[in-house]
């Protein structure tokens, strides 16, 4: 038995289709994301399992229990919202302390849940600072010990991070990770970032137009996305157009100079996509030129232009010496590094 179920949930507010036909099993301590531009129904889809919005149709179970009919201060969940929504007069411990006094949690079991609770979230001394002489990944770190104090059977995080600059987002990224591991905390996460999506899932939910697109490992979503919005989405990509030339023994998949044996079913017209590092300078292959190069530290970027149109290719600072502006290149790539679809299809 899945741990959390939602089978079938769908929004609609008037006419507007928000969340149509989302269906995901989760497991007991997984990490899911879901991952999606603005609009695209996963905050909604949150809120459905939070009980702020009831669904329009379908069902969510919580270890088989129909979670719909429990009232969203019963169903047991953590919260931390993008806000953190901390209450100003309070100190930290008792922002903390507030869920666990509503559970009329005894004061001396509460007090050393507070304390383990900042503790392990790296607030221990802070007990009695309030919220505005706290920075806000401080205020960050009470907002998730709240959450995470009255042992939620599953933890929702709606963008908590995106107040933070870029720096301090990464360390809360790994610290965020390492106390659900440890916790075993189921945790559902709403995100923009595909890097923080990349970062802390086991899986991922990729969501466009208040649908899904995609569901698997952040690797299986990166390299073998199921559309072309996946592949988008998730980081750059480069496609282009190739057709299969039955004629040959074996059958050949051709763009433009560079050629490969064509993979068994493929036929037509297809599109080829090919992530950016994964897009070599070879002696043979697709014919070009570097139009650009940009140096960004550990890598180079460059952009190039070729006979089916630009491509952009990323390679590591290796100390290797690298192409110059202007000049003519071969790119190439291994037939397991793109992924294929029929053209306008899925992969």
């Amino acid at each position: 038995m899945s741990f959390l179920e939602l089978d079938h949930v769908g929004k609609h507010f008037g006419p507007t289709v928000a969340v149509d036909a989302f269906s995901l099993t989760v497991g007991k301590g997984e990490f899911i994301s879901f991952l999606g531009p603005s609009g695209c129904g996963k905050t909604t889809t949150l809120q459905m399992i939070a009980g702020f919005l009831d669904p329009s149709h379908g069902a969510i179970r919580l270890e088989g229990r129909d979670l719909l009919a429990v009232p969203p201060s019963r169903r047991g969940l953590g919260i931390v919202f993008q806000s953190y929504a901390l209450f100003p007069h309070m100190t930290a411990a008792e922002n903390v302390s507030f869920g666990l006094e509503m559970r009329r949690v005894s004061r001396t079991e509460r007090e050393a849940r507070v304390r383990a609770a900042l503790a392990m979230v790296g607030l221990a001394g802070y007990e009695d600072r309030h919220p505005r002489r706290m920075s806000g990944g401080q205020q960050q770190r009470v907002a998730l010990a709240r959450a995470l104090v009255i042992r939620p059977s599953v933890l929702l995080l709606d963008e908590p991070l995106s107040n933070l600059d870029a720096r301090l987002r990464e360390d809360m990224q790994i610290e965020l990770r390492q106390i659900q591991r440890n916790l075993g905390t189921t945790t559902i996460l709403v995100t923009h970032d595909q890097i923080e999506a990349m970062s802390l899932s086991d899986r991922i939910v990729v969501m466009s137009k208040g649908r899904i697109e995609q569901i698997g490992t952040p690797q299986e979503v990166y390299e073998r996305p199921a559309s072309a919005f996946v592949a988008q989405f998730l980081g750059k990509t480069n496609e282009f157009a190739a057709t299969v030339d039955r004629t040959s023994s074996p059958a050949r998949l051709i763009a433009g100079s560079w050629s490969a044996s064509a993979p068994a079913g493929v036929s037509g017209t297809v599109t080829i996509s090919v992530r950016p590092e994964r897009i070599g300078f070879g002696e043979s292959g697709l014919s070009g030129r570097i139009a650009s190069r940009i140096f960004q530290g550990n890598q180079w970027l460059f952009q190039c232009e070729t006979e089916c149109g630009p491509v952009i290719v990323i390679r590591p600072n290796n100390g290797q010496p690298q192409p110059a502006q202007g000049e003519p290149v071969h790119l190439a790539w291994l037939a397991q590094d793109m992924s294929l679809r029929a053209a306008g299809g899925a992969s």
